[in-house]
């Protein structure tokens, strides 16, 4: 069996990247011996269409099953008629979704987890903040919510094509600001967990 997951990174350490259609890596993995191979997804700028590029290019992979965060509707049918399952709501490491998967934790969709087009403006999906809605309990500013967070007000790609009047250099500098934004992000989360864990 060959499994499909969405991923950040080109490993089986990546942090699974919650849109299918726009994920920057799909991790291949055999569950059985874990082995893998990366599949850097040339889609994740598409202007349009790239759910449905996407969906079709796992599926020529031989690829039984994807493991996602989420899964528009037209990346949902596409895989769907290649008779590709695909399970939503995966998280953590590539390493961490197989084995939770392999225990029975992750269930097959039988729709898609999003509307049309939620990949690509703010919000990266359903709604403020990657659907988990203010801040996570941490106030207004420091999650995933308004403000710093995921939600309206960072600095996303824009729905549609970049314009045309931007250089490469600036668009690296650009990507490269919100990695970093991303990466402050994660650090703040992780420090969250760390402090709620420690309390326990």
């Amino acid at each position: 069996m060959r499994i499909a997951i969405s991923a950040t990174g080109p490993s089986l350490d990546a942090e699974v990247d919650p849109r299918f259609g726009r994920c920057q890596y799909f991790v291949i993995v055999d569950p059985d011996t874990m082995e893998f191979e990366t599949l850097e997804n040339p889609n994740i700028m598409a202007g349009g269409g790239a759910g449905i590029s996407t969906a079709q290019m796992v599926a020529n992979m031989g690829v039984q099953l994807v493991l996602t965060g989420n899964c528009g509707p037209n990346a949902y049918q596409t895989l769907s008629a290649a008779g590709v399952q695909v399970i939503t709501g995966a998280s953590g490491t590539v390493r961490n979704a197989i084995e939770s998967y392999k225990a029975g934790g992750l269930q097959a969709t039988d729709q898609p987890t999003v509307g049309p087009h939620a990949g690509m403006g703010p919000g990266m999906g359903t709604g403020p903040g990657m659907g988990m809605g203010r801040g996570m309990g941490m106030g207004r500013g420091m999650g995933m919510g308004r403000g710093m967070g995921m939600g309206p007000g960072m600095m996303m790609p824009p729905a549609g094509p970049y314009p045309q009047a931007q250089s490469p250099e600036q668009e690296i500098e650009m990507l490269k600001g919100q990695t970093e934004m991303l990466r402050q992000q994660l650090e703040a989360l992780q420090r969250r967990i760390e402090e709620i864990e420690g309390k326990k």
